[in-house]
Protein backbone atom coordinates (compact mmCIF):
# COMPACT_ATOMS: atom_id res chain seq x y z
CA UNK A 1 0.00 0.00 0.00
CA UNK A 2 1.21 3.84 -1.08
CA UNK A 3 0.63 6.39 1.27
CA UNK A 4 0.56 9.90 -0.19
CA UNK A 5 0.06 13.28 0.83
CA UNK A 6 -3.97 13.66 1.11
CA UNK A 7 -5.02 10.34 2.36
CA UNK A 8 -6.57 8.76 5.36
CA UNK A 9 -3.94 8.17 7.65
CA UNK A 10 -4.71 4.27 8.04
CA UNK A 11 -6.33 3.07 11.43
CA UNK A 12 -4.95 0.43 13.81
CA UNK A 13 -4.84 -0.75 16.98
CA UNK A 14 -1.51 -1.39 18.66
CA UNK A 15 0.23 -2.18 22.04
CA UNK A 16 2.61 0.90 23.01
CA UNK A 17 4.88 1.36 25.89
CA UNK A 18 1.79 3.65 27.53
CA UNK A 19 -1.14 0.84 26.75
CA UNK A 20 -3.07 -0.38 23.85
CA UNK A 21 -4.36 2.71 22.07
CA UNK A 22 -6.39 3.11 18.76
CA UNK A 23 -4.43 5.05 16.33
CA UNK A 24 -7.42 7.72 15.32
CA UNK A 25 -8.80 8.09 18.91
CA UNK A 26 -5.60 8.56 20.42
CA UNK A 27 -5.19 11.30 18.00
CA UNK A 28 -8.75 12.99 18.91
CA UNK A 29 -8.69 16.55 17.58
CA UNK A 30 -5.08 17.46 17.84
CA UNK A 31 -2.09 17.24 15.24
CA UNK A 32 0.30 14.22 15.55
CA UNK A 33 3.32 12.90 13.95
CA UNK A 34 4.25 8.89 13.87
CA UNK A 35 8.00 8.56 13.42
CA UNK A 36 9.05 5.01 12.89
CA UNK A 37 12.43 2.94 13.82
CA UNK A 38 13.70 -0.13 11.82
CA UNK A 39 15.25 -1.78 15.37
CA UNK A 40 15.47 -0.95 19.07
CA UNK A 41 19.07 -0.25 20.20
CA UNK A 42 20.20 1.15 16.94
CA UNK A 43 22.83 4.43 17.17
CA UNK A 44 21.01 7.10 14.86
CA UNK A 45 17.34 6.39 16.20
CA UNK A 46 18.73 6.54 19.61
CA UNK A 47 19.77 10.77 19.26
CA UNK A 48 16.77 10.57 17.41
CA UNK A 49 14.47 9.50 20.46
CA UNK A 50 16.08 11.70 22.91
CA UNK A 51 16.11 14.62 20.87
CA UNK A 52 12.10 14.41 20.30
CA UNK A 53 11.74 14.17 23.94
CA UNK A 54 13.85 16.82 24.68
CA UNK A 55 11.91 19.07 22.40
CA UNK A 56 8.52 17.90 22.97
CA UNK A 57 7.38 20.74 25.19
CA UNK A 58 7.50 22.13 21.54
CA UNK A 59 4.70 19.80 19.52
CA UNK A 60 2.52 20.20 22.42
CA UNK A 61 2.78 23.75 22.52
CA UNK A 62 1.23 23.44 18.97
CA UNK A 63 -1.14 20.69 19.86
CA UNK A 64 0.40 18.19 18.24
CA UNK A 65 1.01 14.41 19.73
CA UNK A 66 4.18 12.36 19.10
CA UNK A 67 4.51 9.10 18.94
CA UNK A 68 7.03 6.16 17.89
CA UNK A 69 7.36 3.38 16.47
CA UNK A 70 9.77 0.24 15.82
CA UNK A 71 9.72 -3.35 15.09
CA UNK A 72 10.07 -5.09 18.73
CA UNK A 73 8.44 -5.61 21.37
CA UNK A 74 7.61 -3.04 24.77
CA UNK A 75 9.95 -4.92 26.40
CA UNK A 76 12.41 -4.05 24.13
CA UNK A 77 11.18 -0.71 24.18
CA UNK A 78 11.66 -0.42 28.09
CA UNK A 79 14.88 -1.47 27.95
CA UNK A 80 16.20 1.08 24.99
CA UNK A 81 14.61 4.11 26.91
CA UNK A 82 16.63 3.25 30.01
CA UNK A 83 19.97 3.42 27.16
CA UNK A 84 18.26 6.49 25.58
CA UNK A 85 17.89 8.23 28.39
CA UNK A 86 21.71 7.42 29.81
CA UNK A 87 22.82 8.52 26.72
CA UNK A 88 20.88 11.21 25.55
CA UNK A 89 20.18 13.00 28.60
CA UNK A 90 16.31 12.31 28.16
CA UNK A 91 13.96 9.20 28.00
CA UNK A 92 11.34 9.32 25.59
CA UNK A 93 7.75 11.19 27.29
CA UNK A 94 5.66 10.13 24.74
CA UNK A 95 4.37 6.44 23.48
CA UNK A 96 6.18 4.11 21.49
CA UNK A 97 4.44 1.59 19.52
CA UNK A 98 5.55 -2.43 19.56
CA UNK A 99 5.02 -2.95 15.81
CA UNK A 100 6.72 -7.15 16.39
CA UNK A 101 3.87 -8.07 13.83
CA UNK A 102 4.52 -5.55 11.27
CA UNK A 103 1.45 -4.50 11.15
CA UNK A 104 1.64 -1.09 11.17
CA UNK A 105 4.91 -0.99 9.07
CA UNK A 106 2.87 -2.48 6.26
CA UNK A 107 -0.46 -0.54 6.70
CA UNK A 108 1.60 2.28 6.11
CA UNK A 109 3.65 1.21 3.47
CA UNK A 110 7.11 0.54 5.04
CA UNK A 111 7.55 -2.57 4.81
CA UNK A 112 6.30 -5.58 1.80
CA UNK A 113 2.58 -7.08 2.75
CA UNK A 114 4.10 -10.93 2.48
CA UNK A 115 6.55 -9.73 5.65
CA UNK A 116 6.59 -12.73 8.04
CA UNK A 117 8.68 -14.07 10.76
CA UNK A 118 10.01 -12.81 13.77
CA UNK A 119 11.07 -9.33 14.73
CA UNK A 120 13.91 -10.44 16.65
CA UNK A 121 15.56 -12.53 14.11
CA UNK A 122 15.38 -9.76 11.47
CA UNK A 123 18.34 -7.12 11.96
CA UNK A 124 18.10 -3.02 11.46
CA UNK A 125 19.15 -3.99 8.02
CA UNK A 126 16.03 -5.96 6.74
CA UNK A 127 14.02 -3.26 8.10
CA UNK A 128 15.65 -0.41 6.43
CA UNK A 129 12.64 1.03 4.81
CA UNK A 130 10.76 1.63 8.61
CA UNK A 131 12.44 5.51 8.72
CA UNK A 132 10.02 7.66 7.74
CA UNK A 133 7.88 10.87 9.84
CA UNK A 134 4.21 10.99 9.16
CA UNK A 135 2.05 14.41 10.38
CA UNK A 136 -1.43 13.85 10.11
CA UNK A 137 -3.99 16.68 10.97
CA UNK A 138 -7.02 16.56 12.70
CA UNK A 139 -8.93 15.37 9.99
CA UNK A 140 -7.12 12.14 9.77
CA UNK A 141 -5.45 12.91 6.58
CA UNK A 142 -1.91 12.61 5.84
CA UNK A 143 -0.16 15.93 5.56
CA UNK A 144 3.67 15.16 5.36
CA UNK A 145 6.16 12.24 4.37
CA UNK A 146 9.74 11.88 4.79
CA UNK A 147 11.67 9.38 4.50
CA UNK A 148 15.35 8.83 5.68
CA UNK A 149 17.98 6.80 5.34
CA UNK A 150 19.81 4.50 8.42
CA UNK A 151 22.82 6.48 8.57
CA UNK A 152 21.34 10.07 8.28
CA UNK A 153 19.42 11.26 11.54
CA UNK A 154 16.59 13.28 11.41
CA UNK A 155 15.76 17.17 11.59
CA UNK A 156 13.05 17.29 13.82
CA UNK A 157 13.32 21.42 13.93
CA UNK A 158 12.29 21.07 10.23
CA UNK A 159 9.53 19.59 11.25
CA UNK A 160 8.72 21.84 13.74
CA UNK A 161 8.68 24.42 10.92
CA UNK A 162 6.81 22.68 8.66
CA UNK A 163 4.10 21.98 10.94
CA UNK A 164 4.31 25.46 11.82
CA UNK A 165 3.16 26.04 8.06
CA UNK A 166 0.43 23.75 7.75
CA UNK A 167 -1.25 24.69 10.89
CA UNK A 168 -0.91 28.19 9.42
CA UNK A 169 -1.89 27.31 5.33
CA UNK A 170 -4.40 25.32 7.08
CA UNK A 171 -6.27 28.41 8.80
CA UNK A 172 -5.29 30.85 6.03
CA UNK A 173 -5.65 31.11 2.46
CA UNK A 174 -1.85 31.60 1.90
CA UNK A 175 1.26 29.83 0.61
CA UNK A 176 4.38 29.72 3.07
CA UNK A 177 8.07 30.32 0.85
CA UNK A 178 11.36 29.04 0.93
CA UNK A 179 12.85 28.67 4.10
CA UNK A 180 9.94 30.38 5.79
CA UNK A 181 9.74 30.87 9.43
CA UNK A 182 6.98 31.91 12.61
CA UNK A 183 6.45 35.71 11.90
CA UNK A 184 8.17 36.15 8.48
CA UNK A 185 6.49 36.97 4.99
CA UNK A 186 3.94 34.57 3.46
CA UNK A 187 2.14 34.40 0.00
CA UNK A 188 -1.26 35.20 -1.20
CA UNK A 189 -2.66 31.20 -2.47
CA UNK A 190 -2.91 30.79 -5.93
CA UNK A 191 -6.21 29.87 -5.82
CA UNK A 192 -6.98 32.93 -4.25
CA UNK A 193 -8.35 35.89 -6.91
CA UNK A 194 -7.27 39.49 -6.62
CA UNK A 195 -10.81 40.52 -6.15
CA UNK A 196 -11.01 37.91 -3.49
CA UNK A 197 -7.04 38.79 -2.55
CA UNK A 198 -8.02 42.59 -1.67
CA UNK A 199 -11.23 41.61 0.12
CA UNK A 200 -9.17 39.26 2.80
CA UNK A 201 -5.38 41.09 2.85
CA UNK A 202 -6.08 44.85 1.02
CA UNK A 203 -2.59 45.66 -0.09
CA UNK A 204 -0.01 43.19 -0.82
CA UNK A 205 3.52 43.10 -3.13
CA UNK A 206 3.70 41.54 -6.32
CA UNK A 207 7.18 41.51 -8.00
CA UNK A 208 5.42 39.34 -10.48
CA UNK A 209 1.39 39.04 -10.96
CA UNK A 210 1.85 35.49 -9.36
CA UNK A 211 3.52 35.99 -6.54
CA UNK A 212 1.69 38.49 -4.19
CA UNK A 213 3.88 38.93 -0.97
CA UNK A 214 1.44 39.61 2.50
CA UNK A 215 3.17 39.64 6.24
CA UNK A 216 1.93 36.38 8.09
CA UNK A 217 -1.55 36.73 9.01
CA UNK A 218 -1.71 36.39 13.03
Amino acid sequence: MTIQIGHDAPDFEAETTEGRIRFHDWIGDSWAVLFSHPKDFTPVCTTELGYMAKIKPEFDRRNVKVIGLSIDSTGDHEGWARDIEETQGHAPNYPLIADDDFNVAKLYGMLPAETSGDAKGRTPADNQTVRNVFVVGPDKKVKLILVYPMTTGRNFDEVLRVIDSLQLTANHKVSTPVNWRQGEDVMIAGSVSDDQAKELFGEWDAPKPYIRIVPQPA
